[in-house]
């Protein structure tokens, strides 16, 4: 059994709160029944009905991995025209991005129509690594490794790198493989210019178990149930 806001919102009717607000004015029906307290609990399959109105069963719940290439915005919508990560799914579905990855930056990407899935892999409390190929300009000396894993004061607090190491160098700069427990907005970034290393080029290649493989830039893939369920905690 499930909140009835919560059902009203996964099925598009509103938000939790502007849902809420439907119920204490008595606009919402539950098996033909009036129902304005804002704990009760119904089955997700409910009959329900808004102002007299059926209100439609949710959509499936659907969970992909995306590829994000650069230059894409990890948003639904966007105001200034941009091509957004829904945009390349080209999905009716009502998918939102899990987290962000910045514009300019690329790899894993999740989307999801399951909010509460979504909460539960965000939650601090599942640690879920975050797995990075980060190529920087010159060459990445042991001093500044040292110093993303003793941590770089950011201003969300202590940022620092479960494991950073030097994976190659060449002639473009050194790639390094770098591991967070935190997302923080264009963290890696930060970290590195912290240290005096600048990033040309930054690709996530994992998140928890959930890795990108040889999935093509701009390609995706459903999850499997196995990896659902992985990544969800459940």
């Amino acid at each position: 059994m499930i909140r009835l806001q919560k059902v009203l919102a996964d099925r598009g009717v509103a938000s939790r709160r502007a849902a809420e607000g439907l119920m204490r004015e008595g606009r919402v029906a539950v098996e033909g029944e009036i129902v304005r307290e804002l704990g009760t609990r119904v089955a997700p399959d409910a009959r329900i009905q808004v102002d007299g109105q059926a209100v439609a069963p949710a959509p499936r719940h659907r969970y992909v991995l995306l590829n994000k290439p650069p230059g894409v915005v990890s948003t639904a919508h966007d105001e200034r025209g941009r091509r957004t990560v829904v945009d390349l799914l080209g999905a009716r579905d009502r998918l939102y991005p899990v987290g962000r990855l910045d514009a300019d930056s690329e790899g894993l990407l999740v989307l999801t129509n399951d909010g509460v899935w979504a909460e539960r892999v965000l939650h601090p409390r599942h640690g879920h690594e975050r797995e990075y190929e980060v190529v920087v300009a010159g060459v990445a000396n042991e001093t500044a490794l040292a110093a993303l894993r003793r941590g770089i004061a950011l201003e969300e607090g202590t940022a620092r790198a479960t494991r950073v190491a030097l994976a190659s160098r060449g002639g473009r700069g050194s790639v390094l493989r770098m591991v967070l427990r935190t997302g923080w907005k264009r963290q890696v970034r930060r970290m590195c210019a912290a240290v005096g290393l600048k990033v040309t080029r930054l690709r996530r290649i994992r998140m928890g178990p959930l890795l990108l493989g040889r999935l093509r830039p701009g390609a995706w893939r459903e999850l499997t149930s196995a990896e659902v369920r992985a990544l969800g905690g459940a």
